[in-house]
């Protein structure tokens, strides 16, 4: 049983089973889904909160009582997905598929106590499946519950939001993740969350080399030297399709800025994923981004105010 770091006035709540229908909230990594694991794990533990992790039901791993949704990362061709979404037949049967869906899972009893559907990225549910799971959280039976996770409230379809318990998740302090590793690398990267320390922890190497492809964009943005400025953004854009996030390291500079170039800077950073999501050309995408931060930055060294 994984063990949970921190949220500690979170799972006082959870212990008291406030709802049926709870919505997670707060940012990647922090740890939502390790503490819907939890309150999964309680709700089935023959000593109910915390769960023992002793007993027939906290030994079982995977746990039959427990089913996770997410996004599917590649398209029926096999090919990555640009845009990662919760299909319909992942929520509901549907005619032609011989996946057992959600709704079809929760049908059944439980084997322990409860059962316990935990949605993750649930602001990628597709309208088709956020619709069939409405019907879930409207009228969910006796013995189940739905976590549904994702970044804010207003990610999620109101009609979904409405129905369910918003529990706010936030960056743990410094002192809980310092107890867990002194590794300042890794703890600068994890901007207070468990799972990125974990993930930097577990391949240092991968981290330097996205801060190395961070540095070196920043220096080519600073060069002036248009080409070098692409060759470096497509290095950086090769790192982001990985482990490590390197845009981390490039705000982290950002922040020095004066607040209108930061602010106009991170527009443009905006801009690039709402592309991306759009199914622009990545390398469109990121040229399009190079060229504006050139500019941003050029405008921050003549002392010009970016434009509003």
């Amino acid at each position: 049983m994984t063990e949970v770091v921190g949220h500690e006035r979170q799972r006082r709540l959870l212990a008291a089973r406030p709802a049926q229908s709870l919505l997670f909230v707060g940012p990647e990594g922090v740890g939502r889904k390790a503490v819907a694991q939890w309150f999964a794990r309680g709700l089935n533990c023959e000593r109910g909160f915390p769960p023992c992790g002793t007993c027939a039901s906290c030994r079982l791993e995977p746990h039959p009582d427990v089913r996770v949704v997410a996004p599917r990362l590649a398209t029926k061709s096999g090919r990555a997905a640009r845009r990662p979404q919760i299909h319909l037949e992942q929520i509901a049967p549907r005619e032609g598929s011989d996946e057992e869906s959600l709704l079809e899972w929760l049908q059944t009893s439980p084997r322990f106590k409860a059962k316990v559907a935990i949605v993750d990225d649930a602001h990628r549910l597709g309208e088709a499946a956020a619709n069939a799971l409405l019907k879930v959280l409207e009228e969910p039976p006796s013995y189940a519950y739905v976590v549904l996770i994702a970044p804010s409230r207003e990610a999620v379809l109101p009609t979904l939001a409405s129905r369910s318990l918003t529990i706010g998740f936030g960056p743990l302090p410094a002192e809980q993740l310092r107890a867990l590793s002194g590794d300042e690398a890794a703890l600068g990267y994890s901007e207070g969350a468990v799972g990125r320390l974990m993930a930097a922890l577990a391949d240092p190497a991968g981290l330097a080399e996205a801060e190395v492809a961070a540095r070196d964009w920043l220096d080519a943005l600073a060069s002036g030297d248009p080409a070098a400025l692409l060759v470096a953004t497509e290095r950086l854009r090769e790192r982001a399709e990985g482990p490590f996030d390197p845009w981390t390291f490039v705000a982290r500079d950002l922040a020095t800025w004066p607040a209108a170039s930061r602010r106009a800077a991170l527009e443009a950073l905006a801009t690039v994923r709402e592309d991306l999501e759009a199914y622009v050309s990545a390398e469109l995408a990121y040229t399009r981004f190079a060229f504006a931060m050139r500019r941003i930055y050029a405008e921050l060294r003549s002392g010009s105010p970016p434009p509003r």
